[in-house]
């Protein structure tokens, strides 16, 4: 056992183990207080099948937890000449089935060893380190406590092309630290004659105790399982998985001998696996790939957190996110300027939340008027504009299993344009030039009409010009003025079937269209006046709002 740390819990386990006839050999990291060592010896002098180790500073990716191993290891061997299988645990680690079972099922097997050893050039091992760089480059600074020398002198050895040379025969492997190895094979490893060729090549290898053991049990063992009897998990980052009472039912289904690593506060656990009443079933093989499944799920739940929700604790970096929203909406342009009470129909028809204009510039226009709205969302312009992009996607999440739809214009704050853009939940329906409807409605100048027309056109070229990008994720649609006036029934249709795909209701009916007499006249004066309007489509200069159809005459052909 490798302890550094919670020694009281690491006696425990090793009272477990020797009383139930496994000799434990305890190694305490150097760096431990004395008195906590001596305190872990008095607890543990009335048994005589345990012993404690030489002791080295065991600092993670350094030569000291090789040597610690290979101390206590040596102590196993010379003291008790009775033990056929080494097993290699730290003081974190617990057994999970009674330790009869862990004997009848080594005794089954009395030549195999179980180490997880896998060749570094054909499998990737390494999560965000080095790789085979470990075996050929010199580590002798601590990548912890000593971390700009270990990046710049490894950058210098990359310079200079420095490569040391792996031992004859030697096949680099890694695998996991925790083993369990039979008599003959770790006496070969630390009795074989080229000993401290090995030692003196593995002390300046960057993580030996991932790589020492795992690679010389290839030289001299018969047979190999590559695979560990204790059951560790670990992270995206490559840090173990620490275990809480409340995976107790976890532990059991993994048929596990030992785990790791298991917090020391875990009362439960240790009341629950230190007794002889374990539940296991004997002969079962451990087999922890049954809830691979849920760390699975952790791992990705931890890395990409839930689809459009953003917390203070876990605020992604761009593009990171898992989703930009939580569900899918609309957003319609210039469909409110068309259509008289366009919400309230839409809201009818297809059972959705239909907002008015909610980046409005003079306040938040939410359904129905209110002021607050779910989420805590206010109607003020100023805590909306404080942040869009988190008023948007809380809005989106707070109402999930509930379509939100609002519409947008050029007169609208356009800050978040390319975020709705990049979001495949958004369902983007454009009427270009519908804009300009209020405008001629309006009783101002002339001339402030002119300008504000100008001034919105150009907004809403730059918008459509990101809805247009290549990029856009979206799902977009954009109709001219005059495009969607002539037949306004099938792009309703088609918005209608998408919001609420499971009624296949066919519309017999549109809403009530503004009268756009004389709105051509209107166009055609901006034209005259030197602003040229250009997003509403070909639209008649006369009083029928309609484009008059060609009359075509008899057809000819012309050679």
């Amino acid at each position: 056992m490798l302890c550094h740390t919670a020694l009281h819990r690491a006696a425990e386990v090793a009272r477990h183990w020797a009383e139930r006839g496994c000799p434990v050999v305890i190694h305490v990291d150097a760096r431990v207080k004395a008195w906590s060592y001596d305190t872990m010896k008095t607890e543990l002098a009335d048994l005589a099948n345990v012993r404690f180790s030489e002791r080295f500073a065991c600092e993670w990716g350094t030569w000291g937890i090789v040597a610690a191993t290979q101390a206590a290891s040596e102590v196993m061997l010379a003291d008790f000449p009775q033990v056929r299988h080494v097993y290699l645990a730290s003081g974190s680690c617990m057994p999970l089935r009674p330790v009869r079972d862990l004997i009848a099922y080594l005794d089954a097997r009395p030549r195999t060893d179980f180490i997880e050893s896998v060749t570094t050039e054909e499998v990737g091992w390494t999560i965000g380190g080095l790789n085979m760089e470990r075996f050929t480059l010199r580590f002798p600074f601590s990548w912890r406590t000593q971390r700009w020398l270990f990046d710049r002198y490894v950058a210098l050895q990359r310079r200079v092309r420095f490569q040391r040379k792996i031992p004859k025969d030697v096949v680099p492997h890694l695998g996991s630290q925790w083993w369990c190895l039979t008599r003959q094979t770790l006496s070969a490893i630390l009795q074989g004659p080229d000993r401290k060729l090995y030692d003196d090549y593995f002390r300046r290898v960057w993580i030996p105790d991932e790589s020492y053991f795992q690679t010389l049990v290839r030289l001299v063992s018969s047979s190999v399982e590559s695979r560990s009897l204790t059951l560790s998990k670990f992270d995206f980052q490559g840090k173990p998985h620490i275990f809480y009472d409340d995976h107790l039912q976890l532990l059991r289904r993994s048929d596990c001998f030992v785990a790791r690593k298991i917090w020391p506060h875990a009362n439960k656990l240790y009341r629950t696996f230190l007794t002889d009443d374990a539940e296991a079933q004997a002969g079962r093989e451990p087999n922890p790939g049954k809830i691979d499944r849920l760390f699975a799920k952790a791992v990705e739940r931890r890395v990409k957190g839930r689809p459009g929700l953003y917390m203070q604790s876990r605020f992604p970096n761009e593009n990171f996110e898992n989703g930009r929203t939580a569900a899918p909406y609309s957003v319609f342009h210039g469909f409110s300027e068309v259509f008289e009470n366009f919400e309230m129909w839409l809201s009818k028809t297809t059972g959705s939340r239909v907002h008015g204009h909610l980046f409005a510039p003079d306040r938040v226009e939410f359904a129905g008027g209110e002021a607050i709205y779910n989420g805590a969302l206010s109607d003020s312009p100023r805590l909306r504009d404080y942040n869009p992009r988190s008023f948007l996607t809380n809005l989106i999440w707070a109402t999930r299993g509930e379509r939100q739809c609002f519409q947008f214009g050029p007169a609208d704050s356009q800050t978040l344009n390319p975020f709705i853009a990049m979001d495949a939940n958004a369902q983007i329906s454009v009427i270009s030039g519908a804009w300009a409807l209020p405008l001629w409605k309006s009783n101002r100048n002339f001339g402030d009409i002119r300008r504000e027309a100008a001034r919105l056109q150009k907004v809403e070229s730059e918008t459509l010009a990101v809805l247009r990008q290549s990029s856009t994720k979206a799902r977009v649609r954009i109709w001219t003025l005059a495009e969607f006036v002539e037949s306004p029934m099938e792009p309703l249709q088609t918005i209608v079937d998408e919001i609420s795909p499971r009624s296949l209701r066919r519309l017999t009916e549109a809403p009530k269209m503004t009268d756009l007499t004389g709105f051509g006249q209107f166009l055609q004066n901006l034209r005259n006046q030197g602003m040229q309007p250009v997003l509403m489509g070909d639209f008649p200069a006369g009083d029928d709002p309609r484009p008059a159809s060609a009359s075509r005459g008899r057809p000819y052909l012309v050679k």
